[in-house]
């Protein structure tokens, strides 16, 4: 099976597009989302719908979190807050309702998906040190935990100089960022994993 992996959209219908029909041309058996479908951009409901359409699994992500729960947007910057405001009055009571329902994180077919990190997904952690990127790999299940949140791309091992996915080791992957690359690179970003080989490709 091929697995796609989409995160941070944060509102941005054309980078969506964009990547859902890379996705589309590449023969994938599903589309997971790892949160922060809202926020920032200015297209909430038209991305709220096409991954309500498209995906099979979504996880939490602190702007989503903050769109639907005002005392949660005192942790994001200004814009932020600003974002999560207007993206709340543009969306309905069943899209509010939908945010609203998503877990923290799944763990399906022998891997976890999470916003942020695997330990303490609610704290909405950013891994900046080797140490506690270490400390993740004791929460979750599976080989791979799939996350977001800092809008860079990187894979993390279990093992120091083990820096592909490939069977024998344990990971943390995160897929970067559709809407909001931060990378240096402005194209959307998108994961491809292939379960049966255990490889991913960004």
């Amino acid at each position: 099976m091929r697995i796609a992996f989409i995160s941070d959209i944060h509102s941005n219908i054309q980078a969506l597009h964009a990547v859902l029909e890379y996705v589309d041309n590449t023969g994938v058996d599903e589309i997971h989302c790892l949160g922060d479908i809202v926020g920032y951009g200015a297209d909430p409901e038209a991305c709220l719908k096409l991954v309500r359409d498209r995906c099979s699994e979504v996880v939490l992500g602190n702007h989503d979190l903050a769109v639907v729960s005002e005392p949660h947007r005192a942790h994001l910057p200004r814009d932020g807050r600003k974002a999560a405001k207007h993206n709340r009055l543009a969306l309905s009571d069943d899209d509010l309702g939908f945010l609203k329902s998503l877990p923290y994180s799944i763990s399906v077919r022998g891997f976890t998906l999470v916003h942020a990190t695997p330990l303490d997904p609610e704290r909405w952690i950013r891994l900046s040190s080797f140490q506690l990127s270490q400390e993740q790999f004791d929460s979750f299940e599976g080989n791979i935990c799939f996350m977001g949140h800092t809008h860079r791309p990187t894979i993390i091992s279990d093992k120091l100089g083990v820096s592909q996915v490939r069977a024998g080791h344990r990971y943390l992957v995160n897929v970067g960022s559709v809407g909001q690359p931060r990378d240096g690179d402005p194209r959307a970003c998108v994961g491809l994993f292939d379960t049966e080989s255990c490889s991913y490709r960004p």
